[in-house]
């Protein structure tokens, strides 16, 4: 996969398109089950037409641009976004500055501008309900009566769907993400619900009662986390995969009200200063609570890694690919 923007002069550079592409557009938050099926369709149609697949996407989220107040928390932020795109095996990823001007487009103007004069649109494939340009007003109609006026093919997916019959969407695994329940995340999501960050040093006060962490750099504001709490998770370590527990929020017990994310690593023991990992959420295990003392915080820690090496056995793990 390629990744490329255009310059702020709306120029393409180094794009072979010589005989066009097959296209989907869309702000891909979390890339869920959902757009794991339109992004393999694409593969699909752009294999079968000789062509090259294009991902279209935005940056920063059109709501952040549009109306502010209403802009979501992310379920990805930019570069994890990228990664798990990198793995749908489409050929390119272009991310499109969304500015106030791109905003004000007519969906013709997106169409003829954009998609056809920057990105040599053969077919355009969307969901169900899919809206573009201006106020939205790009829905499926009359992206169909453009491809017929244009020469262009749109092909539009129905919506997939969780086992107990609810449409997969971005909104609705954000409101499972922020109540906690993670199953239902993962179940939209097809993998664990995760974040990702760089290894930091903290104070160092986990090895003086025998459960050193790593502890992450502060994540942007963007990014949508779970309740605090105590979580039992999978660490993803540039060594491999290793079975861990974290703690998401302020450390009571010690007095420090500082939101932080500390992870424990099980069976592993080196340090990782620098490093980007990923953690991937398995299960709650309670909220904060503040102790009497370090001795009765060692106890409970205790009981908590116990309980989190359960979770994590009998949880199966999840693919991460799209």
């Amino acid at each position: 996969m390629n990744t490329f923007a255009p310059d702020p002069r709306g120029e393409l550079s180094g794009l072979p398109l010589p005989d066009g592409a097959v296209i989907t557009v869309g702000t891909f938050d979390g890339v869920h089950r959902g757009h794991q099926d339109v992004l393999r369709t694409l593969v699909a149609h752009a294999e079968r037409r000789g062509l090259p697949s294009v991902v279209l996407t935005f940056e920063p989220h059109p709501l952040e641009v549009v109306n502010p107040t209403a802009a979501p928390p992310l379920l990805t932020l930019h570069e994890e976004k990228l990664e798990m795109l990198a793995q749908s095996g489409v050929s390119y990823v272009a991310v499109l500055p969304f500015t106030p001007a791109l905003a004000a487009l007519e969906a013709e103007a997106f169409v003829d501008d954009v998609l056809r004069g920057r990105f040599a649109l053969r077919e355009l494939l969307v969901g169900h309900d899919h809206g573009f340009g201006r106020g939205r007003l790009g829905d499926i109609e009359v992206l169909k009566a453009l491809g017929q006026s244009r020469d262009f093919d749109v092909s539009v997916l129905p919506a997939v769907h969780t086992p107990d019959g609810h449409a997969i969407s971005s909104t609705a695994i954000r409101r499972a993400v922020a109540g906690g329940d993670l199953d239902r995340a993962a179940a939209g999501l097809g993998r664990p619900f995760s974040l990702s960050g760089t290894v930091v040093q903290g104070d160092q006060r986990g090895r003086t009662i025998g459960y050193p962490t790593l502890n992450l750099a502060p994540i942007s504001e963007r990014k949508l986390l779970p309740p605090d709490g105590v979580y039992a998770v999978r660490v993803q370590l540039p060594e491999g995969s290793f079975g861990g527990m974290l703690n998401l929020g302020p450390r009571p017990t010690v007095g420090d009200r500082q939101r932080r994310i500390e992870t424990h690593v099980f069976d592993a023991g080196a340090d990782w200063y620098g490093a980007h990992i990923r953690l991937d959420f398995v299960a709650r295990l309670r909220g904060v609570q503040a102790f009497a003392g370090l001795d009765a915080l060692k106890d409970q820690l205790a009981r908590d890694e116990a309980q989190a090496r359960a979770a994590l056995s009998a949880s199966p793990t999840r693919a991460t690919t799209a």
